[in-house]
C-alpha cells in the first residue's frame, strides 16, 4: 500500500471512530466558533441559487448552511460512511428545503463530471488529504468555468508573545479533552500535528494556482486560528 492510500484509509478510520462525539467536540475545542466560521465560509461564497459541492461535508453542518443561505442545490461529499450516516438523519430531523443529496466519494477521484457546479465549498479537509495538488486538481475539474472555491481550515497562527498559551491550548489541552470525550486520544493528537505541517498563507496559494485557480486569496479569522482560502475557475474563453 502506498503512503497515500495508507493515509486514506488512516483518516477514514479516525474519523469512522469519532463520529458520534465529532460535532459536541467541534463547538467545545472552537468555544461555539465554528458555527460562526462556516456562515463566514458561506458568505464568502455567495451560493445563492447556486449548486454547490460539499466536499468533506461530514456531519453536513457546512451543506446545512448553504442551504439557509440559500443555494439552490447542495451536494454532501464525503468518504466516510459512518460521518454521511449522520448528517443524513440530521437532515431529516431538521426538514430543510431543498434538502441536501449525500454521497459516498473520495476527494481525489471524484464522482462527478467536468463543471458539474457552481461552487465547491469544504471546511477542515485540506489538512487531511493524503495528495493536497491531486484534490484542488480535482475541485477545478468538477467546477464550471467562473465558479469559485472556498475553503475553510484551521491554520498555525502568528500571535507573537500569546504563542505559548495557544501551544498549551491546541497542542495539549485540546488532545486530553478530546481523547477523553471521544475516546479516541489519538484522532485529537493528531488534529494539532496535522495543522502544524499543512501549508499556510501564500504557500497553499500557490498550490492552488499550480492547479489552475485564480484570483485566489488567503483571509485569517479569529486572530488567524482558522482561514479561508478562495480562488475562482477563470471563466471559459
Amino acid at each position: 500500500m502506498d503512503r497515500t492510500s495508507e493515509k486514506a484509509r488512516q483518516v477514514r478510520g479516525m474519523f469512522a471512530r469519532i463520529v458520534r462525539r465529532y460535532d459536541l467536540l467541534n463547538t467545545l475545542m472552537s468555544w461555539g466558533l465554528d458555527r460562526r466560521w462556516r456562515r463566514a465560509a458561506v458568505r464568502a461564497a455567495g451560493v445563492c441559487g447556486l449548486r454547490v459541492l460539499d466536499l468533506a461535508t461530514g456531519t453536513g453542518e457546512l451543506a446545512f448552511e448553504a442551504i439557509r443561505q440559500g443555494a439552490g442545490r447542495v451536494i454532501g461529499v464525503d468518504f466516510t460512511a459512518e460521518m454521511l450516516g449522520v448528517a443524513a438523519a440530521k437532515a431529516a430531523r431538521r426538514r430543510l428545503k431543498p434538502a441536501p443529496d449525500w454521497v459516498v466519494g473520495d476527494a481525489l477521484a471524484l464522482p462527478f463530471a467536468d463543471a458539474s457546479f457552481d461552487v465547491v465549498l469544504n471546511g477542515f479537509l485540506l489538512r487531511n488529504l493524503a495528495d493536497l495538488e491531486l484534490a484542488f486538481r480535482e475541485m477545478y475539474r468538477v467546477l464550471r468555468p467562473g465558479g469559485r472555491l472556498i475553503c475553510l481550515d484551521a491554520v498555525e497562527p502568528e500571535l507573537g508573545p500569546l504563542m505559548p498559551l495557544y501551544r498549551l491550548y491546541f497542542h495539549r489541552l485540546v488532545p486530553l479533552l478530546g481523547g477523553l470525550i471521544s475516546g479516541d486520544p489519538a484522532a485529537y493528537a493528531y488534529l494539532p500535528r496535522s495543522v502544524t505541517t499543512m501549508p499556510r498563507g501564500s504557500d497553499l496559494l500557490k498550490v492552488m494556482a499550480a492547479a489552475g485557480f485564480t484570483h485566489t486569496e488567503f483571509r485569517p479569522l479569529t486572530l488567524g486560528l482558522v482561514a479561508i482560502y478562495s480562488g475562482r475557475r477563470p471563466p471559459a474563453g
